[in-house]
């Protein structure tokens, strides 16, 4: 049986996460050693008797984690109630509210509290500092006090909600977990031909006949190689003795390779 979690405890995640989540960022887990150190007054109050439970519980939260840092603490919250509720034994509720909600919620708070929120507060603010009042100046503070004060809801509501779904709906978490992931991949999914374009400028002609490489592959699947480039990554990360940093490196000499192949192809191509 777990401890419960204090007003205390929470309060004290809500500051961490204010200060600590992009502490440690790298780009292997991004936010996730900072959203470790944040969530550590809760996981030493609910397994803090119990090395083996801590030992574990540290190891899931040090996983892959980014998001808009306003709305983390919805899911930090949410993460706090499952735990209270289940203990870190159903490890792939917690791994899969994170992994389901990042990202939906990276795109949700970047519109919101970075894009609207800026270019409204500073406009205004900007817009009054140069009439000459000198209230232009305190606009940002007093909007950045409601943030706070946002920010700190969020991690109310997301606890609040975590217990809900912990309580209503404990008979259906292995169904909301899978549905979290499948989001969470759907999500990944679509990412990758917006940040990956590769694209093959091989084109083979053979008289009055022109083929083009790449919409042969377009019409096999769009994105067919982006996505070959994300599965090899994916399956080298799974191999002992690879990293982020040295898969970085395997990338960038494959794309070498590739882009010397492609040139000598399609000079070969237009010989042809």
């Amino acid at each position: 049986m777990t401890n419960k979690l204090t007003k205390k405890d929470i309060d004290k995640v809500y500051l961490r996460n204010l200060f600590s989540l992009q502490w440690g960022w790298n780009y292997e887990k991004m936010q996730g050693l900072g959203y470790s150190y944040v969530i550590m007054p809760a996981l030493k109050r609910l397994y803090g008797d119990n090395p083996e439970k801590m030992k574990k519980a540290l190891k899931t939260q040090l996983g892959f984690f980014n998001t808009t840092p306003a709305m983390s603490h919805l899911i930090i919250g949410a993460d706090m109630a499952l735990e209270e509720e289940f203990g870190i034994e159903d490890e792939a509720a917690i791994t899969g509210l994170k992994t389901g909600l990042m990202g939906p919620f990276a795109g949700v708070g970047d519109t919101i509290f970075i894009a609207i929120y800026r270019a409204i507060i500073f406009s205004i603010a900007a817009y009054m500092a140069q009439g000459g009042q000198a209230f232009g100046l305190a606009i940002p503070l007093i909007a950045g006090i409601a943030v706070l004060w946002v920010r700190y809801k969020f991690t109310w509501i997301g606890y609040h909600q975590g217990k809900k779904i912990a309580t209503e709906f404990a008979d259906k978490m292995k169904m909301l977990t899978q549905a979290a992931a499948i989001l969470g991949l759907t999500v990944v999914g679509g990412l990758i031909p917006s940040v990956i374009t590769y694209k093959l400028d091989l084109v083979f002609k053979m008289g009055k006949v022109t083929l083009s490489i790449q919409e042969m592959l377009d019409k096999i699947l769009p994105a067919l190689i982006p996505l070959g480039i994300v599965m090899l990554s994916y399956w080298l990360l799974g191999k002992k003795k690879m990293n982020s940093t040295r898969l970085i490196f395997v990338l960038i000499l494959l794309g070498m390779l590739l882009g010397n192949f492609q040139g000598i192809s399609s000079w070969m191509g237009h010989i042809l």
